[in-house]
């Protein structure tokens, strides 16, 4: 009998997360090249993210990065984690993944999002507020209404009416119901709060509808994993995104990854020192057979279908060695054939 692991499917976020002493286009290439990797090892999706006005942070335009990703791909499914629904008008959405289905048929997902911004200046940028998010649900009915080709208004979404591109919500709490009441796939993280990942997920399957784009519920969770050949080894791949999260809630802006070496011996105020520890704790990290148990134990819990994995850190070259490790680990079939 297979393993909750190996029966699992394996994917793959990467936020395009600028590095010190390196800018964003070199990041956008980055991402391109880890999502090749990937799709050679044998994960089953690739998903890029929105961010704006974000100094660490390159990736400001999925859907057009997911069309270079898409492009530089083969197998992979390629999608978004996510498009912030609030931030569009929805037909615009539906065009622009008409046009990436159109042309990487049956390859491409709709990850949404709710998020209205990380910041006032940039929500006013965007010509947006906080009370954005709370229409998320009805944003997501017309979305997917331009590819039922149900407008009310005669205009016809060309050419997303009549594909078929997979929808997926990503929320915690009242994002959770929306995935349920229009019958979609949930993504949920993150993996450190468990109490409140599970009754996410319990909202979700008890109050699921289905629909004409999912039958049953399907759940999605994401979060950090790192795999490496020492536990201390996979802790400092976590060393840069604790601290940039740390640094964005003491100091009000998200930046650049350090490298691990910069940050260990820092000195930090007592707030700072207590949400870097907390972003090193309850990750998923440590050797391939350390991972192994608390990957069993999230999917045993959880009862998820897959594992979205969100990791980010300054050496690209130990992240892509975690992502082997982790393929390892899973018995991903080295992207010979697609489960």
């Amino acid at each position: 009998m297979s393993s909750p692991i190996t029966s699992a499917r394996f994917s793959v976020l990467d936020r395009s997360r600028i590095r010190e002493g390196h800018t964003g286009p070199e990041a956008l290439r980055d991402t391109v090249r880890l999502a090749r990797e990937v799709e050679r090892l044998g994960y089953h999706r690739f998903w890029v993210a929105e961010h704006h006005g974000v100094p660490g942070v390159a990736g400001s335009a999925p859907t057009v990065l997911a069309a270079a990703v898409a492009g530089a791909t083969r197998t992979i499914r390629v999608g978004t984690g996510g498009v912030m629904l609030p931030n569009h008008r929805p037909l615009v959405v539906a065009e622009q993944f008409g046009v990436l289905e159109s042309l990487f048929p049956g390859r491409i997902d709709m990850g949404l999002g709710r998020s209205v911004g990380f910041t006032d200046g940039v929500r006013k940028a965007l010509g947006r507020d906080k009370g954005d998010a709370e229409d998320f649900a009805a944003q997501l009915d017309e979305l997917l209404g331009w590819f039922c080709g149900t407008s009310p208004t005669g205009v016809r979404a060309r050419p997303a009416e009549g594909l078929t591109v997979p929808p997926f919500v990503l929320a915690m709490g009242e994002g959770a119901a929306i995935a349920a009441r229009a019958g979609l796939p949930l993504v949920i993280g993150d993996l450190r709060d468990r109490d409140r990942m599970l009754r996410g997920i319990d909202h979700y399957r008890a109050r699921f509808r289905p629909s004409v784009w999912a039958s049953e519920p399907y759940v999605v969770v994401s979060g950090t994993v790192a795999v490496a050949a020492t536990p201390e080894e996979a802790r400092r791949l976590l060393v840069p995104e604790a601290w940039s999260m740390a640094h964005s809630r003491t100091h009000g802006t998200f930046p650049p990854l350090p490298p691990a070496e910069r940050v260990e011996p820092l000195a930090m105020t007592a707030r700072e020192r207590g949400l870097y520890e907390s972003g090193l704790a309850g990750q998923v990290a440590g050797t391939e057979e350390q991972v192994a148990h608390a990957l069993e134990s999230v999917l045993k819990e959880t009862g998820a279908q897959e594992v979205l994995v969100t990791t980010s850190t300054y050496d690209r070259e130990a992240l892509l060695d975690s992502y082997r490790r982790l393929a390892a680990v899973a018995g991903l079939d080295g992207g010979t054939a697609r489960r």
